[in-house]
């Protein structure tokens, strides 16, 4: 698919990541570009059109979708992280918000566009995904589960549309210098750099694009021994 003269939805479009999408979507060549947002002041990009869409909310998600109809990419960049861990005490609040958020609302979005995407030729549909869909990290045990999730519906989604030609892409990516990041420590990705990745890899037809050097090391580790990937669940020496 050629990103030059397409029709793209932005989720999660008012900073960071989405907004570096917004960005390299529009020096490609887009010919138009809906930026959803929960807070629609908070687009401040020229050249983009500010969309209301809380993807938790299904009544946002079915104006979005009747008011883009002539979208042929879509990308499922909204996120939350709440940092809960498995034992914390707003666990299953916090869980269950991580939840509606990073895998029904994704999954929503691209039920309620899958039939748009169709009459418009197939188009082309980007998961934001994490190298966390595959590591799980105490500290943010919900957002590793919920891209888990995410992961394993992209990779259905992606079987689901191909007869209608509509191509789906898994995004994975570490650290980045973004909002969500900035308290956590480590080499960090640019976003315009991960949004330009992300974009080639629609033009090349991957299935997936694996963004940093951590995304690939851990994809490449997944059929290792578990110790590799958690080193602190190998056994001391001598105990």
């Amino acid at each position: 698919m050629e990103i030059a003269g397409s029709v793209a939805l932005v989720s999660g479009a008012n900073r960071g990541l989405g907004a570096a999408f917004c960005r390299a979507l529009l020096e490609a060549g887009a010919s138009k570009v809906y930026a959803g947002a929960r807070d629609i002041d908070a687009v401040g990009l020229p050249g983009v059109i500010p969309v209301r869409l809380d993807i938790t909310s299904p009544a946002e998600v079915a104006a979005a979708a009747s008011e883009c109809g002539d979208v042929n990419l879509l990308i499922n960049n909204a996120g939350i992280l709440t940092g809960a861990g498995v034992f914390s005490e707003d666990a299953m609040e916090a869980g269950r918000r991580e939840f509606e958020t990073n895998v029904f609302g994704p999954l929503a979005l691209t039920r309620a566009f899958a039939p748009i995407l169709g009459s418009n030729g197939g188009g082309a549909v980007i998961n934001v995904l994490s190298v966390l869909s595959w590591l799980s990290n105490p500290g943010a045990a919900f957002y590793c589960a919920s891209k888990a999730a995410s992961w394993s519906l992209t990779n259905a989604m992606r079987q689901d549309l191909h007869a209608q030609h509509t191509h789906v892409m898994a995004l994975h990516v570490g650290l980045m210098e973004t909002d969500m990041a900035a308290r956590l420590r480590g080499s960090k990705s640019s976003p315009d750099e991960v949004a330009s990745q992300a974009l080639a890899g629609i033009r090349e037809g991957a299935f997936e694009v694996l963004a940093d050097e951590t995304s690939r090391r851990v994809r490449s580790g997944l059929s290792a021994d578990l110790t590799v990937l958690y080193p602190s669940l190998a056994p001391v020496v001598g105990a």
